[in-house]
């Protein structure tokens, strides 16, 4: 993200609502919401992710018909896939061709699932209202402070702002036909419908599981196989009782939830009185903002295996290579072609079978997007 924002977005979180928000444009609330997770939480945007859709079974039964998170073979690359559509939507600016492009590619990985009914748009809405309430309640849960309410409405403006470009329907909202008044409302209105869902649709079923173990094993990929149990209590510990059900996952034991309760509130209470803010040149920054002559773009962490990550004298020797290679894990570069050290092109990012195609809907939706998705509030 390149260095345009004002700081004093976030100062000004102070001001009532009503007032604060009415002095920002739509495109300084998208702004505010980046701030958020590239500047304030930058552990959370590198490793939330929207793995409470897998308690649902008609989500989850897809994903293992299609093998992309069932299969250890697909998942680490699905899993960096989703994380840089991702970030191309949430950091870049939301007018930006990198943006629309990351909405685009989206929107065509899933036309096809949505045209034939396997992905039912309830589904959709419901994966949507995650990626905005999640941040929300991790970030009110474990970290140094809530968020405020102008925070919470950026979040509801961006996201809703990114369902209008993913063509999700809000028609199941109470307000869904008739408007949202702003952010803040959509918040509301998404986390209420979200809960009842929930409520109805995530129950037990073994696909479920299936799912979970196989992020689990991507979430514990860079821990030493001695503390996989470790991390998998760990993973047990961050859920809820409702999504563990659904999971088939067993709670965390006493012992391991009192020691993670312990580590989490020391670290907010250390990072909100012992740590100043972080600064723009510190902020959480995972792919490249240039484009190579190619015009292929690179991640610059990998979480995994380096999927995407140019094989550079640091990235090969540097000290997150040494402990890599000391955990027995691939490091960039290494085994040829297999983890794209040459990067990626966002059209292409996706399954393989799917690379090389939908240019001709990516102009479409890019079309269709430069006509309403301007930075102007999508309320009004």
């Amino acid at each position: 993200m390149t260095d345009t924002t004002d700081n004093t977005i976030l100062v000004s979180q102070g001001s009532p609502l009503s007032e604060a928000v009415k002095t920002l444009t739509s495109q300084h609330k998208l702004l505010t919401y980046m701030l958020c997770l590239l500047l304030a939480w930058p552990v959370l945007a590198s490793t939330l992710r929207n793995r409470r859709t897998y308690g649902i079974p008609t989500i989850s039964t897809l994903l293992t018909k299609t093998s992309q998170f069932s299969n250890p073979v697909t998942s680490l690359k699905r899993y960096t896939d989703t994380s840089a559509l991702v970030q191309e939507m949430v950091g870049n600016n939301p007018t930006s061709k990198r943006a629309f492009l990351g909405l685009a590619r989206t929107r065509f990985l899933h036309r096809g699932y949505r045209a034939s009914g396997q992905i039912l748009e309830e589904d959709m809405l419901y994966t949507l209202g995650l990626f905005a309430l999640q941040p929300i309640r991790f970030i009110d849960r474990f970290e140094w402070r809530s968020l405020s309410e102008m925070e919470r409405c950026a979040i509801g403006t961006f996201w809703k702002s990114a369902g209008d470009a993913l063509d999700i329907s809000y028609d199941p909202l109470p307000s869904g036909k008739s408007g949202f008044r702003d952010g803040i409302q959509w918040i509301e209105e998404i986390d209420e419908w979200c809960e009842e869902y929930e409520a109805r649709c995530m129950v037990p079923h073994v696909k479920n599981r299936e799912v979970a173990d196989q992020t689990t094993a991507v979430l514990v990929y860079m821990l030493p196989t001695v503390m996989h149990s470790v991390g998998l209590q760990f993973v047990s510990f961050m859920m809820d009782e409702r999504l563990r059900r659904a999971m088939l996952y067993d709670p965390p034991t006493p012992f391991w939830s009192t020691i993670f309760s312990i580590l989490l509130t020391t670290r907010k209470l250390f990072l909100r009185h012992l740590m100043p803010p972080r600064p723009h040149i510190l902020r959480y920054q995972s792919f490249t903002e240039e484009p190579d002559e190619f015009e292929r773009y690179f991640l610059t962490k990998w979480e995994a295996a380096p999927y995407y990550v140019k094989p550079t004298l640091w990235n090969r020797w540097g000290p997150t290579a040494w402990l890599t290679w000391a955990l027995g894990r691939p490091v960039p570069g290494d085994e040829g072609d297999k983890y794209s050290p040459a990067g990626y092109s966002i059209p292409d990012l996706g399954p393989k079978r799917f690379e090389g195609k939908g240019r001709k809907e990516l102009e479409e939706f890019m079309g269709q997007m430069k006509d309403y998705r301007t930075g102007k509030c999508p309320f009004h």
